[in-house]
């Protein structure tokens, strides 16, 4: 089951009122959107969006059973197109908006969806079956050095070089299709001694590849300018990322946007207690901004 992460914080510093609206750009299974939804009964609304078609059905079904979905609007999209949703849903007054990056414990369980390393499944990585890339299609005919700046740029694997080489090398014999046969490419590629370690080997491949598949950063960076423009004065948008690029993206773009005021210095991370009851916890780090 997926747990939504620094809760407490969040409800905090986004700080949802009675009758306010909020969007919920990464609506998962929904459980941010229904703490925003009970803290502000009884008139606010929620839009929620997200790219995985099944992410909105789950949500959907849970929003349902609390007695909360008919304040809430759910649209399969991408929060990149988050201004043009917002307008055709005729979604206005807008008190606050919330990233949740990366993807879910559902997902990441989901063989067939192939976004973890440690279970044998098709090379997909999509978010959503409309996205025309995969991770395969990344794999087997992109460049090589197109494969080495994924790498290096989305994954800041150490040994880039190496593991696009051995996919070369790989793929000129055989089509790479499964997220196991990859793994074995990288352990091969990667030095022996590196192998083992608390991080496993595979780990920042798989995200740089999931990031390409999914244009990651650059759907943030639009998102984050779509947020700014639909944010009413005094609305405040909260982002929880997962790793440094995307906490470097946010950071950026809350310091030198001259109409949002940062609230929090530094990003806020999970508590030790968190942690310990949610490991995923560890590496998220929350900012939060107010528009003026």
């Amino acid at each position: 089951m997926h747990i939504p992460v620094l809760t407490e914080e969040l409800m905090k510093l986004l700080d949802p009122k009675e009758n306010e609206n909020f969007i919920d750009c990464t609506l998962g299974n929904g459980g941010h959107a229904t703490l925003i939804l009970e803290r502000t009964a009884p008139k606010g609304k929620l839009l929620g969006i997200d790219w995985d078609e099944a992410s909105i059905k789950t949500a959907a079904a849970s929003l349902k059973s609390s007695g909360l979905s008919s304040r809430a609007a759910l649209v399969q999209d991408n929060f990149a197109n988050m201004q043009e949703i917002a307008a055709r849903e005729k979604f206005h007054r807008i008190h606050g908006i919330l990233f949740d990056l990366g993807f879910s414990t559902s997902q990441m369980e989901t063989t067939k969806r192939g976004f973890s390393f440690q279970k044998d499944g098709p090379l997909d990585m999509r978010y959503s079956s409309t996205n025309p890339v995969t991770a395969e299609k990344i794999v087997n005919y992109q460049s090589r050095p197109e494969l080495e700046r994924i790498l290096k740029i989305y994954g800041e694997e150490r040994f880039w070089r190496q593991i696009a080489g051995r996919i070369i090398q790989e793929r000129s014999s055989r089509q790479i299709t499964r997220t196991r046969q990859l793994v074995s490419i990288i352990e091969s590629a990667v030095p022996k001694r590196f192998l083992g370690g608390r991080i496993h080997a595979a780990t920042r491949t798989f995200q740089a590849l999931r990031i390409a598949t999914n244009n990651e950063l650059e759907n943030l960076e639009k998102g984050l300018e779509a947020a700014h423009a639909v944010a009413s004065a005094g609305g405040r948008i909260a982002v929880i990322s997962f790793h440094s690029l995307e906490d470097r993206i946010v950071k950026r773009f809350f310091n030198t946007t001259s109409s949002l005021t940062p609230i929090t210095r530094k990003p806020v991370m999970a508590s030790l207690r968190e942690v310990r009851g949610n490991p995923k916890a560890r590496s998220a780090k929350l900012r939060v901004a107010v528009k003026s």
